[in-house]
């Protein structure tokens, strides 16, 4: 699992364990801040393992999963099962490069995904479920996001990839393009996957809603910092937010399949909703040829809309941050 160490993806992890008793939660985190969430857990007598990973890095994504890979073939976790993408991150100043290259918001919230999901895609056994924290961001109006972020703008996504796609790359406009774009992609990626992943494995995206308090905007100026910690909270009163507890039970729900889900589906909150996918896909361009996405360094191509040729119990759990890197 992937961002498991702070905000609702904390309570998550409570509560995935407590409806999955037997289960061996893998938590990927960046720093020491898995270890000591898998010591303070194993504690309470839960089976808990904890691997390193810093998500701007696709290199430490790809050596993570394949660490996993490694310790499930010697039969040191039990089958895998299920994969819990939450981790995610949003630069509210600017658009951010990676370290490998990339536009960072992307770079975290489609790429890391993408190179966890490939990696790993043989090692899962039926019934399994892959569930990506997504964001009702990528619908671009005022129903869903208030105002309070700019919609995206849909390119080839091998162009999105990079910074050079965001004019203005130094404003807050670019930086909120930047993330609903990567949302939107994130959505793409979901629909991709329901299409190729084999029967058995499902994967389904989960939309929070707007939670205060998740450390997102850890990264943003000391006004939005200062409005995120006084008044955003406020909103948890009214439909308009969810609570950090409220966010994670939903969550977790989604996780065990408590919340009914097919393939492919969107999840908004507690029920299966429509997403902007369908309107999305009219309004954009013609999808790209299979193997125009970006590459990664082992020659993995990203998932870019249409089928193309076929790309080659555990829970898992991202953590945090990321920059510009080849799968």
């Amino acid at each position: 699992m992937t961002g498991p160490t702070r905000g609702f993806g904390r309570v998550a992890v409570e509560r995935i364990l407590a409806g999955s008793p037997k289960a061996h939660l893998v938590l990927l985190a960046r720093g020491t801040a898995g270890a000591e969430l898998a010591t303070d857990l194993s504690r309470k007598g839960h089976s808990v393992t904890s691997i390193p990973v810093d998500l701007l890095s696709l290199g430490s994504v790809r050596a993570a999963a394949d660490e996993v890979a490694r310790r499930l073939d010697r039969g040191e976790l039990p089958p895998l099962r299920m994969l819990v993408s939450n981790a995610g991150v949003l630069f509210t100043n600017d658009v951010t490069e990676s370290p490998d290259g990339f536009e960072a918001t992307f770079a975290v919230n489609v790429l890391a995904n993408h190179v966890l999901i490939r990696r790993l895609q043989d090692r899962f056994e039926a019934a399994s479920r892959i569930v990506i924290t997504v964001s009702d961001a990528h619908f671009g109006d005022f129903r869903h996001n208030k105002g309070m972020m700019p919609g995206p703008s849909w390119k080839d996504s091998a162009l999105l990839a990079r910074i050079s796609a965001f004019p203005k790359a130094e404003t807050v406009t670019a930086g909120g393009i930047a993330n609903s774009t990567s949302k939107l992609a994130a959505i793409y990626l979901i629909h991709e996957y329901a299409r190729r992943l084999p029967s058995g494995v499902d994967i389904v995206g989960y939309n929070p809603g707007f939670v205060p308090g998740t450390g997102l905007t850890r990264g943003a100026g000391a006004a939005v910092r200062l409005a995120m910690r006084t008044i955003m909270p406020l909103m948890t009163l009214t439909s308009l937010a969810s609570t950090q507890q409220e966010a994670g039970r939903h969550f977790a729900d989604v996780v065990l399949g408590l919340t009914p889900a097919p393939s492919g589906s969107y999840v908004d909150r507690t029920r299966e909703a429509r997403s902007s996918w369908m309107s999305s896909a009219r309004s954009t361009s013609s999808p790209t040829p299979a193997g125009n996405g970006p590459s990664a360094a082992d020659g993995t191509r990203i998932p870019t809309g249409n089928r193309g040729d076929k790309e080659q119990g555990s829970m898992i759990r991202h953590n945090d941050s990321g920059r510009q890197s080849r799968t």
